[in-house]
């Protein structure tokens, strides 16, 4: 039985477990809250306490994994860092107007948790014979938008990343590939955010469709891969 594991697996990373494990797939989910950690358990998927932006903490999680699904074939990256701070604007600001600690709070910490996560999946991976790497963005790692340069910078340096493990890592039998969700993702927690915007359900991307976009990722045949997908929602 092939085997996954997801890390960010409370929202959009419990819909991709859902998506794996009704494929026949043993799946396992990392998180640090006692709430994910319950969630991860009753979706019937193996639980493991851990801080994906920890080097050790990561690689420690990826070994249990290997060991209790009895191999590990994927790994996917649905975490957010998203941190600002009170009275601070979405994406930290203007570039002229931003603090050296916004630039720490939206570039660095996105930057650095994309190197955490190709690092330790690519050496847990490289222990299991090869698999793929997921990790998954959004539309600021396609384009910059003035007041949100932080956050495209950040999301630029993920992107960029995973083009140079995707090269570095063929060789050994590990697929590196780029998910954009280019657009907003519905959930009870964004509801009402996405309809203030004049948007329904159906026009904006959905948690299962984002899944089973990572799915064909994962299972796509070597001879004619795509290693990075673009989702956009049709906007009627």
């Amino acid at each position: 039985m092939p085997a996954v594991v997801v890390l960010g697996a409370r929202n959009l990373g419990g819909a991709i477990i859902d998506r794996f494990a009704l494929s026949g797939w043993a799946t396992a989910g990392v998180a640090r809250s006692d709430e994910t950690i319950a969630a991860i358990a009753a979706r019937g998927a193996h639980a493991i306490r851990a801080d994906a932006l920890d080097p050790a903490q990561l690689a420690a999680a990826l070994a249990e994994a290997r060991s209790t699904l009895g191999g590990l074939d994927a790994i996917v990256n649905a975490m957010s860092v998203a941190a600002p701070v009170a009275g601070e604007p979405w994406g930290g600001g203007p570039i002229v107007d931003a603090s050296p600690d916004a630039w720490e709070r939206w570039t660095a910490a996105i930057s650095r948790m994309a190197f955490v996560f190709l690092r330790e999946g690519a050496r847990a991976l490289r222990e299991s014979g090869g698999g793929t790497l997921v990790q998954i963005t959004n539309g600021s790692a396609l384009r910059a938008v003035p007041g949100q340069g932080p956050l495209a910078a950040g999301h630029h340096a993920l992107r960029a990343s995973v083009t140079a493990a995707r090269a570095e890592l063929a060789p050994a039998g590990i697929r590196v590939c780029l998910l954009v969700a280019d657009g907003p993702i519905w959930s009870q927690k964004n509801a009402a955010r996405i309809e203030a915007d004049g948007l329904t359900e159906d026009q904006v991307l959905s948690q299962p469709g984002i899944a089973a976009a990572v799915e064909s990722l994962v299972t796509q045949p070597g001879n004619a891969a795509a290693h990075e997908l673009v989702l956009t929602a049709e906007r009627r």
